[in-house]
């Protein structure tokens, strides 16, 4: 059963407020953050104010995914973690 955008959105909440809060996280969640920004990307009830915020979220994780240290990376975005937290927040 596919996620609903809801659900979606959520879940990108989720997973980035762990990454900020946990100041950790895993490859294979930052994997999970670029299918559902792509998921999300081509949905038309997507604010287009979140669709830039998703562009900024898709760059953050694909480059979580090649980085050789991903807890650095996760550390060095907190700011932006909890920017993008909260801003997708207001819009959705």
């Amino acid at each position: 059963m596919p996620l609903s955008h809801g659900d979606q959105v959520t879940l990108l909440k989720d997973i980035l407020n762990n990454h900020q809060t946990d100041c950790c996280g895993s490859v294979a969640e930052c994997e999970q953050l670029e299918r559902l920004v792509k998921s999300l990307m081509v949905n038309t009830q997507v604010d287009q104010n979140v669709k830039n915020i998703l562009q900024e979220v898709y760059q953050y994780s694909q480059h979580g995914v090649g980085t050789a240290d991903l807890d650095q990376h996760i550390l060095s975005n907190q700011e932006n973690l909890s920017n993008w937290v909260s801003d997708i927040g207001q819009f959705s």
